[in-house]
């Protein structure tokens, strides 16, 4: 029988440039202008190239100017000075260390998409930016925010222009073990995974981390070689795929977001929804309480309602997730089946009109229905908002 080995290949750097590993494996790099333009020095042509991707450029150099850099007292310098200002960055006392220090709550913030840099392409637009930066605020303020969303193969589509002036879309692969990510890791050095429950059966999935300066990002991936094709295929791209693709991408998200933060010992006080992508993760905790509380299901649902905050962004129709009741019932039956409720006591947290069995099942409302505070993105976004939802 022939065996197959994995290895994981990293750059080897010399001694005096290991703190270049450490600074490339922060985001906080991306918003602090002496670390970007630490990498451009390093090689200016292949910075570009790579996309800015600091990662992927220590893996490219040549030893050759490895060995040249290390001797560049001019160079070594600058390092110096982005290392320290990181060490300080991550050590000072922050405003939320002042104001609510002995606080030891955590805030899941679940996303489909995160948009923090060009060399993480795991986002297509405006609902990743915010939530990109979400996170990059709530590192700077120091809240104890940790982010949830999916690591997406292929990520987003990027355009460019052929020699005929037409606009042209590639798909490109992405290598996660060359960008600015790495995966969360048991004591004992074995991944971090975790199950999630699918009508043919369940799908595990592995959980990357990504520093983005004092707060963490948490990435859900599928594609092991123990899931089926179909497991697999759930993170193969970002908005790819049909209907089915897309509740099993939001099922991943909320159930499996909540299963991997619960997994890595770091059960979050309060959930935040970015869009309704996400809020089925609120039938995770409901499920959770009921299981390791006792509380019944009515009891549940309050406590995690008081608990969860959900922003919607689109006012339009497209923006807004709407399945099947079949397909609801097909998804959680087993969640009907450990809550001991009725299928229509499910499908009414998603309906307009409770009890109209003619009505889908909308993700927006749920999240409504299921949150204690809702905002929009702006004033003029609010007032529609609750002109839709009312």
């Amino acid at each position: 029988m022939r065996k197959i080995f994995k290895f994981t290949v990293v750059p080897s750097l010399p001694p005096r440039l290991q703190p270049l590993q450490e600074i490339a494996y922060n985001l906080w790099w991306s918003w602090n202008p002496e670390a970007i333009e630490l990498f451009r020095r390093v090689d200016t042509e292949l910075w570009d190239e790579l996309r800015h991707n600091p990662v992927l450029l220590l893996g490219n150099i040549s030893p050759e100017r490895l060995e040249a850099l290390s001797g560049d007292e001019v160079f070594l310098s600058h390092m110096d000075r982005a290392r320290a200002a990181l060490t300080r960055y991550m050590e000072y006392k922050t405003w939320y260390d002042r104001v609510h220090g002995s606080s030891k709550g955590r805030i899941g913030y679940f996303s489909l998409e995160f948009g923090l840099h060009e060399c993480l392409p795991l986002y297509s637009g405006g609902l990743g930016i915010l939530a990109g930066d979400h996170m990059k605020s709530a590192s700077e303020l120091g809240l104890p925010l940790l982010g949830v969303g999916l690591a997406y193969r292929h990520g987003y589509f990027r355009q460019f222009l052929n020699r005929d002036g037409w606009q042209k879309e590639v798909y490109e692969e992405n290598d996660f073990y060359n960008m600015p990510m790495a995966l969360a890791l048991h004591d004992d050095g074995t991944p971090c995974e975790i199950e999630v429950p699918f009508p043919e059966g369940p799908v595990r999935a592995q959980i990357w981390r990504i520093n983005v300066g004092r707060t963490h990002l948490f990435m859900l991936d599928t594609n092991l070689d123990c899931n089926t094709v179909a497991g697999r295929e759930i993170t193969a791209q970002l908005y790819g795929g049909d209907q089915e693709t897309r509740i099993r991408q939001e099922v991943l998200l909320g159930v499996g977001g909540f299963r991997a933060l619960s997994e890595l010992g770091l059960t979050p006080t309060v959930c935040h929804m970015n869009e309704g992508h996400s809020a089925f993760l609120a039938l995770e905790r409901i499920r959770t309480l009921m299981k390791n509380d006792g509380l019944p299901y009515d009891e549940a649902r309050i406590l995690v309602t008081a608990a969860t905050i959900f922003t919607t962004h689109t006012p339009v129709p497209a923006g807004n997730d709407v399945f099947p009741a079949e397909m609801i019932t097909r998804y959680f039956s087993w969640f009907c089946k450990e809550a001991g409720i009725s299928a229509d006591t499910l499908l009414n947290l998603g309906r307009q009109r409770p009890g109209d069995a003619s009505e889908p099942f909308s993700m927006p409302v749920a999240a409504l229905r299921l949150s204690a505070h809702a905002n929009g993105v702006s004033n003029l976004h609010g007032d529609v908002s609750r002109k839709m939802w009312r």
